[in-house]
């Protein structure tokens, strides 16, 4: 086997079809299908089987994949540091992020990526946070942004911030007059018709652990985990739900929602910036990194992302500087 063979072989289990593989990769599809073969003969397993949802890879192939993006990752970054050293950063990045860190990152970090890197292509993926944490688990992106500390020495965690959820219901009370202003407890959710995300999700997750601490069983009607569609619900009048404020804020400013701090003391969730810890970090993928981080701080300062920083302020400031300045 060579790199070669690796790459194309990553490609075609990375979009699950020998054609778009082929498309990508700009091979001719006979001869990506001779590659494989090669491989296949030359390792003695089958790596690659068909289904009706496409092409899939078998254990045996899974092993390989896994073992190839690491491969390629190192090579990557020999081939940048023999090039240009620590010159301008320059390759692909893959950044995963949950959607609410999206809507209010993406653009942000987008657009200041294209201004300072822009031998740099950044490739956003959004998806729930479960989601993430596999892709980083897999090697299918560089980073990731996850709301859950996660006990994985293949992972490295950076504590950005801390933001405060809060309940959340329609404009105009439904069937009952909405919680009085101020703090509302878990107990005094009980009876409320709740618009959760499903169990697994670690929003859900993190709610039924307080509620749990505090004895206290939610009754869900709608079970969905996309935060748009629960605010569109809950807008609509079908019932409460626990979102973090960042994500309300055009609403509630427009008067669509009403929102309330959750639980006593207020419930929040921490923010961590994540990356694999069992290979080497391209220059790339360390300006986006410290780009991502000198974003969100920026972000909480303005007042545009309501929620607490975390890390210490002499380091938090040198590398607002080294990165913005």
């Amino acid at each position: 086997m060579d790199l070669r063979q690796l790459r194309y072989f990553v490609s075609i289990v990375e979009v699950g079809s020998f054609s778009k593989a082929a498309h990508r990769l700009r091979v001719a599809q006979p001869a990506l299908s001779q590659h494989v073969r090669n491989m296949e003969i030359d390792l003695g397993v089958e790596l690659l089987f068909r289904s009706p949802q496409g092409v899939r890879a078998t254990e045996a192939g899974e092993t390989l994949v896994r073992h190839a993006r690491l491969i390629l990752s190192q090579m990557e970054v020999a081939r940048e540091a023999v090039r240009r050293g620590q010159s301008e950063p320059e390759g692909e990045v893959r950044f995963g992020l949950p959607g609410t860190v999206s809507q209010m990152l993406c653009v942000p970090l987008l657009s200041e990526a294209r201004r300072r890197y822009p031998k740099i292509k950044l490739r956003v993926a959004e998806a729930m946070s479960g989601f993430v944490l596999d892709w980083l688990r897999e090697g299918k992106i560089d980073l990731g942004v996850l709301y859950r500390s996660v006990a994985d020495r293949t992972l490295l965690a950076r504590r950005v911030l801390s933001e405060e959820l809060c309940l959340l219901g329609p404009a105009e009370p439904m069937d009952r007059p909405h919680p009085p202003p101020g703090a509302v407890s878990f107990a005094d959710i009980a009876d409320l018709t709740l618009i959760l995300p499903s169990l697994g999700h670690g929003l859900r997750d993190l709610i039924e652990e307080r509620a749990l601490s505090e004895n206290v069983h939610l009754s869900t009607v709608i079970d969905i985990d996309t935060y748009g569609q629960i605010k569109l619900l809950v807008e609509g009048g079908l019932g409460y739900s626990i979102l973090p404020g960042a994500a309300l804020r055009a609403e509630v400013e427009k008067g669509l929602l009403r929102t309330w701090p959750m639980g006593e003391p207020v419930l929040s969730r921490d923010l961590h910036l994540v990356r694999p810890a069992d290979r080497p970090m391209s220059n790339a993928v360390r300006a986006i990194e410290d780009l991502a981080h000198a974003t969100l701080v920026r972000l909480v300062r303005e007042g545009a992302w309501p929620a607490d920083l975390i890390d210490d302020e002499a380091g938090a400031a040198a590398l607002r500087e080294r990165v913005l300045g």
